[in-house]
C-alpha cells in the first residue's frame, strides 16, 4: 500500500484512469460497498477451504503418512464420492480445498505450534517430571526425545515435550544444553522439575558427569529414576554356559533358515504340508525386548519341522541337536522362562505407570522366581508348560537336567536382587494409606496430616472410586503436606517406554522415501494427546495473512 507502488501500479495496469479526479474513485467505492454482501460469501467459502484443509493435514499427521498422499489419494477419492452421491456443485466446493504437499506440510507445523502452546501454557508454574532418551534414526541423524508428566487439575497428564536433532556429539553436556534452552526459552522453571527419568548409558545415568547430575544441580528436587524395563531386560540376560549353547544353536537354525529367501520359502512349504499353526520362525534380535522369549517359543513349536528341514538340508549335525531329549527340555525351559520374562515386560509397558504400581509387579516376579526354585528342588515343573508337557508325552525324567535350570533361577535371583533391591514396601502409603502403617522418613507435621487424613471417612469413602493420582491430588488441597509428599513419588516416571514408543513412531514417519524430512513437527501432531483449535489456527491465520 505504499504510494509509490500504487503509482506504479495505476500507470502500468490503468492507464486510462491516471487523470481522472478523486471524486471518481470516491464513487467506484460507494460502488462496491453495495456489493459488499457477495465478497463476504466468497471469504466464508474460502475460510471453510481453510478449516478443511487444516483437518486434512491432521488426519494425515496422525496416520504418519506421506503429505502429498492428500494431493494424490485424499482428494480424488473424495472428489470421485461426491460426484457419484451428489452434485458437481458439491465437487467445484472440494476443489477449491488446497491440499498440495507444501500446503500440507505448512498445516502439520501450524497445528504442531499450536499443541506446543497449549501444553505450555498448561505447564507454566506445575510441577513436572521428564522422561529422556537418545537414539539415531534411519538416516542416521541423532534424536533426542523428551516426555513430560505434570500436575493438570485433578490429574497427572503425559504428552511429547519436544524431539530434537543432536546437532554434535550426543554428550551429557549437549544434551543439557538442548532441554535448558527449550526450558528457558518456554518460560518453564527447573525449580518445578521432580523427576528424570533415562536408562543406565553413562551419559545419562552418571552421577557426575551425565545427565542426571547437571539436571540436579539446577533440580535440587529432582529424583533421578533408572528405567525398570531397562533393568528387567539387563536382570533376565544373563545364561549359563550350557542354557547359552542350547540359544546359539537356535539362533544358528533360525539365520540359515531365514537368511535365505529360498530356504525359508521351502521351510514354509514343509510347515503347511506337515499341518503346523505357523509356517515361519522368527529373528532374534537383542534390541528388541520381547524378542528372545518369541523366538524361543515358536523354535520349539516348530521343533518337529526344523529337525526334518535340517536333515534334508544335509545338515545332519544340527539337526541332531533338535532330535536330542536333554536339548529339547532346555529349550522346552528356557521357551518357558522367556514367555514369563515377556509377560513381565508387557506389565511394565504402557502409558500412566507409576513406580508403586510397577514396583509390585517387580516384586511379585521375585516371589515367583523362589516359588519355581523351591519347586524344582522338589522335582515339580508344573510352573513350566512346555517342559513339563514335553516330559509327560515322551515319558522322560527332569531330574538330569533340573540341576542346570536350578542353577539359572539361582542367578536370576540374585540378578533381579541386584538391580531391584526390596523396597518395595515404602509405597505402601500411598497405595493404601488407610491399612499400612506410616513411613519412617516421615516429619512430625506430615504425620499428623496423615493420621487426619486417614480418620476421615469421607476420605477414606473416595479412595476405592478414585484413580490413585486423582485421590492423592485431592487430598493435597485439603491436607498439603501429606498429599504433597506422595504427588512427588507418583509424578516421577518409572520407565522410558514412552521415548522407546516415540522412536518407534518417528522410525514409521522417516523412511528412506521421506529421509530429509524434519519429524518433530509431525510427531508431535501425530502422538499428542492435546487437540488442535482449529478455529483459532484459521482465524490467526487469515489476520496474518490480511496484514
Amino acid at each position: 500500500m505504499k504510494p509509490t507502488k500504487l503509482r506504479r501500479h495505476i500507470e502500468s495496469m490503468h492507464p486510462n484512469y491516471v487523470q481522472k479526479p478523486i471524486e471518481f474513485f470516491k464513487r467506484k467505492l460507494d460502488q462496491y460497498r453495495g456489493q459488499q454482501s457477495r465478497f463476504v460469501k466468497a471469504t466464508t467459502a474460502t475460510a471453510k477451504a481453510q478449516l478443511a484443509s487444516y483437518k486434512i493435514a491432521y488426519r494425515v499427521a496422525q496416520c504418519k503418512k506421506s503429505h502429498t498422499i492428500a494431493e494424490e489419494l485424499i482428494l480424488p477419492a473424495a472428489i470421485d464420492m461426491v460426484s457419484v452421491m451428489l452434485d458437481e456443485a458439491s465437487v467445484a466446493k472440494l476443489k477449491t480445498i488446497p491440499v498440495s504437499n507444501d500446503t500440507i506440510s505448512r498445516r502439520i507445523h501450524d497445528i504442531a505450534n499450536d499443541i506446543e502452546e497449549q501444553l505450555i501454557e498448561k505447564m507454566r508454574g506445575k510441577r513436572f517430571a521428564l522422561q529422556v532418551d537418545e537414539a539415531t534414526d534411519s538416516n542416521k541423524d541423532s534424536l533426542l526425545i523428551a516426555y513430560v508428566r505434570f500436575v493438570d487439575l485433578e490429574s497427572l497428564n503425559e504428552d511429547l515435550l519436544f524431539c530434537k536433532y543432536i546437532p554434535k556429539r550426543a554428550t551429557a553436556d549437549e544434551l543439557f544444553k538442548i532441554i535448558d534452552s527449550y526450558l528457558t526459552e518456554a518460560g518453564i522453571n527447573w525449580e518445578d522439575c521432580l523427576g528424570i527419568c533415562t536408562d543406565g548409558a553413562q551419559t545419562m545415568a552418571g552421577k557426575r558427569g551425565g545427565l542426571q547430575a547437571l539436571i540436579k544441580r539446577v533440580a535440587p528436587k529432582a529424583q533421578w529414576t533408572h528405567c525398570i524395563i531397562h533393568r528387567e531386560a539387563l536382570a533376565s540376560r544373563p545364561l549359563s554356559p550350557t542354557l547359552n549353547d542350547v540359544l546359539s544353536e537356535v539362533v544358528i537354525a533360525v539365520n540359515y533358515i531365514k537368511t535365505r529367501p529360498l530356504k525359508a520359502r521351502l521351510f514354509s512349504a514343509l510347515c503347511e504340508e506337515m499341518g503346523a499353526d505357523h509356517t515361519a520362525v522368527l529373528f532374534h534380535s537383542e534390541a528388541r525386548w520381547l524378542s528372545r522369549g518369541k523366538v524361543l517359543s515358536r523354535v520349539f513349536e516348530l521343533r518337529e519341522q526344523i529337525q526334518l528341514f535340517l536333515q534334508e538340508e544335509g545338515m545332519n549335525e544340527l539337526a541332531s541337536k533338535f532330535g536330542n531329549e536333554q536339548f529339547l527340555m532346555k529349550l522346552a525351559y528356557l521357551s518357558d522362562i522367556f514367555s514369563k520374562f515377556n509377560q513381565l515386560n508387557l506389565q511394565l509397558q504402557g502409558k500412566d505407570k507409576y513406580l508403586p504400581h510397577l514396583a509390585d509387579q517387580v516384586s511379585s516376579f521375585t516371589r515367583k522366581l523362589e516359588l519355581y526354585g523351591r519347586k524344582l528342588e522338589q522335582g515339580i515343573t508344573e510352573s513350566f508348560e512346555n517342559l513339563t508337557n514335553f516330559s509327560k508325552t515322551n515319558k522322560l525324567t527332569e531330574s538330569t537336567v533340573i540341576p542346570c535350570f536350578l542353577e539359572h533361577i539361582s542367578a536370576l535371583r540374585g540378578h533381579f536382587q541386584k538391580y531391584f533391591p526390596d523396597n518395595s514396601a515404602q509405597f505402601d502409603w500411598v497405595r493404601d494409606p488407610f491399612t499400612a502403617p506410616a513411613p519412617d522418613d516421615l516429619s512430625s507435621s506430615e504425620e499428623e496430616q496423615l493420621i487426619e487424613m486417614t480418620s476421615d471417612s469421607s476420605m477414606r469413602l473416595k479412595f476405592p472410586s478414585q484413580t490413585l493420582c486423582e485421590f492423592w491430588l485431592g487430598v493435597e488441597r485439603e491436607f498439603p503436606l501429606i498429599g504433597q509428599k506422595a504427588v512427588e513419588i507418583l509424578l516421577p516416571f518409572a520407565t522410558s517406554y514412552l521415548c522407546e514408543a516415540g522412536f518407534s513412531a518417528v522410525a514409521s514417519l522417516k523412511t528412506k522415501y521421506r529421509s530429509r524430512l524434519n519429524v518433530e513437527h509431525d510427531l508431535r501432531v501425530a502422538i499428542s494427546k492435546l487437540q488442535p483449535r482449529f478455529e483459532q489456527i484459521c482465524s490467526e491465520k487469515q489476520a496474518h495473512c490480511s496484514h
